[in-house]
């Protein structure tokens, strides 16, 4: 199976995919807001810096990045998917250097090509399972929980995360444009980028990345 680079905007979907991926396949799945959240609960001086970046919806320093990315590296087997990194070109230098040092295999670059207006509904909708981490929504049928703010599996209060507040969702999009966006032509030109096109259905898009992968 091929390390996978998933690019998106926002609440495009890229941590559902990722979810299908660890089940049916064994993926080892690398959320790197995850693990800029896990930095922020944990109370240091670094993780208060981090909190208070993850609620405007801003990005946190190359720094704190690559001291992320060495840390998940070290450990994790292939095959691999980074969700939400890297997110401007300094980051995709980063990584590359990463993959040299830990002697990783490159990965793919799939984009979800999702619009402005489904991003901010997927977006400003969305719930997570505090406990197992598990994405639903609000208002999309094919994700909703089957009991209304309760998580199917852990069967505990769902929540909302700070960055899906209208505002920061619109400086993360902001963001997205003008930093993460530009990438694709950083992949295109080394020939790793796939597409795909307005991925509403979560089945019908993890088909179109099975096809890619193998």
């Amino acid at each position: 199976m091929k390390n996978i680079i998933f690019i998106a905007p926002p609440a495009a979907g890229k941590g559902t995919q990722s979810d299908l991926l660890v089940k049916k396949y064994g993926y080892n799945h690398i959320s790197m807001g995850d693990l800029l959240r896990k930095e922020a609960s944990e109370k240091s001086e670094i993780g208060k810096e981090v909190d208070e970046v993850i609620k405007s919806g801003n990005l946190v320093t190359d720094e704190m990045i690559l001291k992320l990315t060495d840390k998940a590296l070290e450990t994790i087997e292939e095959p691999y998917i980074f969700d939400g990194f890297p997110r401007n070109m300094s980051q995709a230098k980063i990584l590359e250097e990463a993959l040299i040092r830990f002697n990783k295999a490159k990965p793919i670059t799939i984009y979800l090509d999702v619009s402005k207006e489904e991003a901010f509904k997927r977006g400003t909708g969305r719930l997570n399972c505090p406990t197992c981490g598990k994405i639903y929504h609000k208002h999309l049928d094919e994700v909703k929980p089957k009991t209304e703010w309760i998580c199917d599996d852990c069967k505990v209060d769902l929540v909302s995360r700070n960055d899906d507040s209208e505002k920061a969702f619109t400086v993360r999009y902001e963001n997205y444009i003008e930093k993460t966006l530009p990438l694709l032509d950083y992949f295109k030109n080394k020939g790793e980028l796939y597409v795909i096109e307005n991925p509403m259905f979560p089945m019908e898009t993890f088909a179109k990345i099975e096809a890619i992968i193998k």
